[in-house]
């Protein structure tokens, strides 16, 4: 058994802190905040998440203050690194202060002093100072939601720095001392209020962002963040002193900070003032020009607002507790807190929900973008089909949110696009334009960018390709871009995105167990009893696609289902929903470009992977698409010349699981769910075109096997495989040690059944060969362990080709030998599995057990038995073989054949069939019992009675059955004997002892002849 295994895995719910200061954790470097909340009553602003936040708590510390945690490291740019307007004037300003300043910045964390405050205060009061300043602020009527505060509320110290060396921890700690304090007095409390109010001035610095040359902005920023490092100064020197419960009281009589804050005013005033003046000077020239109507025009607002709609109607849908494990993946933190610009990849199936999960993940962002200053611009786009994933859609929707998100962008670029129109009728349709425009706006802007792009897949090869290139030069030539893209797991994609950061969207029970609670919100008039019915068995055969989920539930809902049974019967009918089949049609002719053989190489390639009894390597199917479509092919060198890998899985990526690419020889491809198999059933064929659809299904499923024999006994057939041994004498040799004897005897004692041990684990350490190395090609081990069970499976015309069959199982070939090896060795191990013996086999055995019932009474009609490729005696020892393993009807089936059914009416038989009933009563196999009727065998004596006349073997077999103990076959002589006096006379016939003394004694003998004397003298 393949085992697959997934990443993905659901978070559990956070338990609820114990009542203490502890409730504000400490962040970690992996920790990100799921839910920013900017109010401390613990109501959340999330929407559509199935209940997942819970219920509200009280505004006191008890209550459960999640730690929606930031890294430690979490600043969008360090200032040793960044040159954005905030860094520049950061850095500047630390240098005027000196040394007393970098010592401070450098010494006990404020993350660590503020925690000893909290702790202070609730041992004193049982209250969370900082909770009292929020209570003391709110109390004042200050608006502290509409402030840019760089600071979640609820969560104070988990967005702490660890060390003040960042614009953006210096503010945080700063906010959340300030709040701290606040509760010292009331009047400088109503100083706090101001200068939070007045921070949000530093995230305007960049002026609509357009970056300009200003030196007055410039200058009157580092005012601003002189005072606020004056106050972190301050503040530090008081929560360093000993005896922390003064420290309220030291606030006010150390007298520096009130006056530190009514500086920070005055330079904040200024500040807004000056940029409040650039500010005009860039609106004043273009307040007469209606630049929103243009843009609008030429970016097709129509076709962006549909996008709009989307993420209003997935938010509605939304599970958002089935996508919180993003949040917690470490490689979306390390991507989201890293300081340089850095790309993202979401992986996932056809139908796991990645939109869904983009737009959650964006929402998230967008929340969480909050509390940063300079708070950074954020981009999404869906790419939903051909039409929306052209890469001038996409750079022209991108660039469109940029121009609405920063008024003073939309003068330079209008004038840009009017001269680009001198050239370019229309620019908004030239990529290299819309790059152009694009890459020239995200230099100007001084803020971190966060570009979400879902689909990537969607787009056509040249505007992924074009895309993907643009997206790494900005990435590389402009800091602080931060990209998050999606995609279905395609080989070409993966490669261009073998640089990139993933996450992959696996199948989790527990994840389809939410999308199918939420997506039944839809069946609002079901009862609860009705909804988990319909819950139970979705989740359990969703396998991580939830746009299945959705389809079934939307046509419950069709049909108005409304009754339990009526809901039991569909659910265990239920089918590939009609839309889900466009969906695939739909894809299928993208992914072929609508070519003929494109198409027919891709639904060879989907019509094995429906069919294949396990998961295939990629170069198995590969090499069995190659081959079913190659004429004339009989070498495995000229086949290996024809395999091209990259095509085929090119053409199918969408339908199938996420592959290793680099691991091509692994047993992985399979279909991504059980709908796209149903899917290829029911694909066109011409020869049933007129079967209902419910036929079709079936005869098509058959067909498929019929159609998989052909590509395996093709393969089978190839010259190489019948011109050489599998193994080189030194493995024959190998293969003939008794390697389990090795063991001595206390290893055998300390084995213990294990039945959850599969033989891949069995077999881990066991001797390997591989038939490639023989020349046999990629395919010969799918081939010879699995033609055999699709082989079976085929009862319905047209039945495989009698030549071929025959041929591959000429008795005594190397072909026989070759593939027989290989059936019992699946694992490609030198030791079998099990027992299977070549020189015992030819044509008709191998039917006999492994074929239908129609195939092997096709074989009986118009097969040569003479022609050398049958074992002399083929009948008997066939029948040997199906009493040992096989279905034993099919001994009838034989016995009654006008060809060869006189080579099976004779005393030898019943003597095998006697000599493998005595062997099967020790057997204690359930699965051996339970196969064979024996009843169905033994009745076949009633049938030979005059061939025991004629030929004079009745008393033989009396005797031989008598010495077995097998009285089935000893009762139904007898009874036939009291009907027919030549047949009593055979059975009572005298024989010398000796010829009979090997397989019974005389006194049996003599007991059945009494038997049947006193049986006839009644």
């Amino acid at each position: 058994m393949i085992k697959f295994e997934t990443n993905l895995k659901i978070p559990h719910n956070p338990l609820k802190q114990d009542s203490t200061v502890s409730n504000f954790r400490l962040a970690t470097p992996s920790s990100l905040p799921l839910i920013q909340t900017s109010d401390v009553t613990g109501e959340s602003n999330d929407t559509g998440n199935n209940g997942a936040m819970g219920t509200p708590q009280p505004n006191t510390l008890e209550q459960d203050v999640t730690a929606d945690q930031l890294s430690l490291h979490d600043s969008i740019g360090n200032v040793h690194a960044s040159s954005d307007i905030w860094s520049a004037a950061y850095r500047e300003a630390v240098d005027s202060l000196g040394e007393e300043i970098t010592t401070a910045l450098s010494g006990k964390t404020i993350e660590q002093l503020f925690k000893e405050l909290e702790e202070t205060e609730h041992e004193a009061t049982h209250e969370s100072a900082f909770l009292r300043g929020v209570q003391r602020l709110r109390s004042l009527k200050t608006p502290l939601d509409n402030f840019k505060l760089a600071l979640d509320l609820a969560s104070p110290l988990a967005n702490l720095e660890p060390t003040a060396t960042t614009v953006f921890g210096v503010v945080r700690s700063v906010t959340a001392i300030a709040i701290t304090f606040a509760n010292a007095d009331l009047d400088f409390a109503k100083q706090i209020a101001d200068m939070l109010e007045r921070i949000s001035y530093i995230d305007e610095c960049d002026t609509l962002g357009r970056k300009v040359d200003r030196k007055d902005i410039h200058q009157a920023l580092v005012s601003v963040y002189q005072k606020i490092l004056e106050f972190y100064n301050a503040a530090l020197k008081i929560l360093t002193r000993k005896g922390a419960k003064l420290v309220l009281r030291m606030v006010l009589e150390n007298g520096r900070l009130p006056d530190i804050i009514q500086e920070f005013l005055t330079n904040a005033n200024k500040l807004q003032a000056v940029i409040q003046k650039a500010t005009l000077d860039i609106l004043d020239d273009f307040q007469n020009v209606v630049y929103t109507n243009e843009f609008a025009q030429w970016f097709g607002k129509d076709k962006l607002s549909r996008q709009s709609e989307l993420l209003s109607e997935w938010q509605g849908r939304r599970a958002n507790q089935a996508c919180q494990f993003l949040l917690e993946n470490p490689n979306f933190n390390n991507w989201y807190n890293t300081s340089e610009s850095q790309q993202l990849v979401i992986l996932g199936d056809m139908g796991h929900g990645k939109s869904y999960a983009m737009a959650f993940l964006a929402d998230k962002l967008i929340q969480k973008n909050k509390f940063r200053l300079p708070r950074p611009a954020l981009c999404q786009y869906y790419c939903l089909d051909k039409e929306t994933g052209k890469a001038t859609s996409v750079l022209s929707a991108l660039t469109y949110s940029l121009l609405n998100q920063f008024q003073g962008l939309r003068k330079p670029f209008f004038e840009r696009y009017q001269q680009a129109k001198v050239s370019d009728l229309d620019p908004v349709s030239n990529t290299a334009t819309m790059e152009n425009f694009l890459q020239n706006m995200l230099e100007t802007i001084d803020r971190p960018v966060i570009v979400v792009i879902d689909g990537i897949d969607e787009c056509d090869d040249d505007s992924r390709n074009r895309l993907l290139r643009f997206l790494r030069t900005v990435s590389q030539t402009t800091s602080g871009i931060k990209v998050i893209l999606s995609a279905r797991p395609r080989e070409e994609i993966l490669e261009q995105l073998d640089d990139m950061t993933r996450i992959e969207m696996g199948s989790d029970p527990e994840r389809d167990r939410i999308i199918v609670e939420k997506t039944l919100e839809i069946l609002s008039y079901l009862s609860p009893e009705l909804k988990a019915l319909v819950g139970k068995k979705l989740s359990e055969r969703a396998q991580g696609s939830a746009i299945w989920t959705r389809m079934i539930i939307e046509l419950i809902k069709v049909r108005h289902l409304t009754t339990k049974p009526a809901i039991k019967k569909f659910l265990e009918e239920m089918s590939l929903p009609e839309k889900l089949s466009e969906v695939y049609v739909s894809l299928l002719l993208r992914c072929t470009s609508d070519d003929g053989e494109n198409r027919q190489l891709a639904v060879t390639a989907l019509k094995i992977l429906a069919v294949s009894h396990r998961p295939l390597s990629i170069l198995e199917l590969s090499w069995a698409v190659a081959l079913s479509l190659a004429d004339r092919v009989t070498t495995v060198e000229a086949l290996a010349e024809l395999v091209d890998h990259q095509r085929v899985m090119g053409f199918i990526y969408p339908f199938i699981a996420l592959p290793d690419y680099d691991k091509l020889r692994k047993p992985q491809v399979r279909l991504t769910h059980k709908t796209v198999k149903e899917w290829v059933l029911t694909l066109p064929d011409p020869k049933v075109s007129s079967l209902k659809e419910t036929d079709q299904i079936v005869h098509v499923s058959k067909s498929l096997d019929s159609f998989m024999v052909d590509i395996c006994t093709k393969y089978l057939l190839l010259d190489d495989i019948g011109n050489k041994d599998l193994f080189s004498e030194e493995q024959a040799a190998f293969a003939e040690l008794p390697q389990i004897s090795e063991l001595s005897s206390d290893d055998e004692e300390s084995l213990e059944y294990d039945p959850n041990c599969t033989w891949e684990s069995w077999e881990d350490d066991m001797a390997r060969f591989d038939p490639v190395d023989r020349g046999f090609g990629e395919f010969f081990v799918y081939a010879s362990c699995h033609w055999l069970d699709h082989f079976g499976c085929i009862t319905a015309e047209p039945l495989p080709s009698l030549a071929s069959i025959e041929k591959l199982c000429q008795a005594g070939s190397t072909r026989l030998r070759n593939w027989i090896q290989q059936n019992s060795r699946p694992g490609c191990t030198m030791m079998p599995r099990f027992e299977f013996d070549s020189n015992l086999y030819d044509p008709l055995s191998i039917t006999s057990i492994y074929g239908s019932v129609a195939i092997l009474i096709d074989m009986l009609r118009k097969s040569d038995f003479g022609n050398g490729k049958f074992l002399q005696g083929s009948a008997i020892k066939a029948a040997d073989q199906i009493l040992q393993w096989g279905d034993i009807s099919r001994l009838q089936i034989l016995f009654f054949d006008d060809q060869l059914g006189h080579q099976l009416q004779n005393l030898e038989l019943f003597r095998l069939i006697i000599k493998t009933w005595d062997k099967a009563r020790l057997i204690t196999n359930p699965w051996h019992k339970g196969r064979q009727n024996w009843d169905l065998i033994f009745d076949l004596v009633d049938n030979v009675s005059d061939q025991m006349i004629e030929q004079h073997w009745g008393n033989e077999l009396l005797c031989f059955a008598a010495s077995a103990g097998c009285m089935p076959i000893v009762q139904r002589l007898m009874t036939s004997a009291q009907h027919k006096g030549e047949l009593r006379d055979e059975l009572l016939r005298e024989t010398k002892f000796e010829e009979t003394q090997s397989s019974f004694d005389k006194s049996a003998h003599q007991s059945i002849e009494k038997a049947v004397l006193g049986k006839e003298s009644r």
